[in-house]
């Protein structure tokens, strides 16, 4: 069994950056998965930004959704995985249904997040079955205030949910605040 390691932190703390430089310590082959999708200027710089950071040797695989489906191509071909990160994907799998969230039954939001808790667990399981030091890096969104708007109190919930189950099987987590890494399990 491999080892799963999960990196949280606000946004901008530096998460990414230091789950990339405890990845390159590894030195091994190294699959780069990445949930972001150029929708607007600022996320095709952000994405451009991630690009120019991580070596090139990586190999990256786009995808913004069920994750799952590639872990096998991936666990053959590498020894490490860094997947940045869950609240994207989360938010891919939130919006590819077209929902209107503000005028949802709780009914629905229950299935969604049954839907987006199910993806993940299977990603995660998968991993798990494999030899592979994983990385997921994920933004800690519960330490603000509650939010006015429905759906970015449905998006908290779901990803505070999400990172509980993680951090609960994960064998390491950290916690990313100002650059600093402060491990928190393992």
């Amino acid at each position: 069994m491999g080892k799963l390691v999960l990196v949280t932190g606000g946004a901008r703390s530096g998460k990414s950056t230091f789950a990339e430089a405890e990845v390159r310590k590894l030195n091994q082959k190294t699959a780069y998965i990445a949930t972001g999708i150029a929708f607007d200027e600022a996320m095709k710089s952000r994405i451009e930004k991630h690009v120019a950071q991580r070596p090139s040797i990586w190999t990256t695989y786009e995808k913004p959704t069920q994750v799952h489906e590639i872990v096998k191509e991936v666990s053959q071909q590498h020894n490490v995985v860094l997947l940045d990160c869950i609240t994207v994907l989360i938010t891919n799998t939130l919006f590819q249904d077209q929902i209107d969230f503000d005028g949802i039954d709780e009914k629905t939001v229950d299935l969604t997040e049954e839907r987006i808790h199910n993806d993940i667990k299977m990603m995660v399981e998968m991993f798990r079955k494999t030899d592979m030091t994983v990385y997921l890096v994920t933004n800690e969104v519960g330490s603000g205030i509650v939010p006015e708007n429905r759906l970015a109190r449905i998006f908290r919930d779901f990803a505070g949910r999400t990172n509980q189950y993680i951090a609960s099987i994960a064998d390491e987590v950290y916690c990313v605040i100002s650059g600093i890494p402060v491990k928190i399990k393992g």
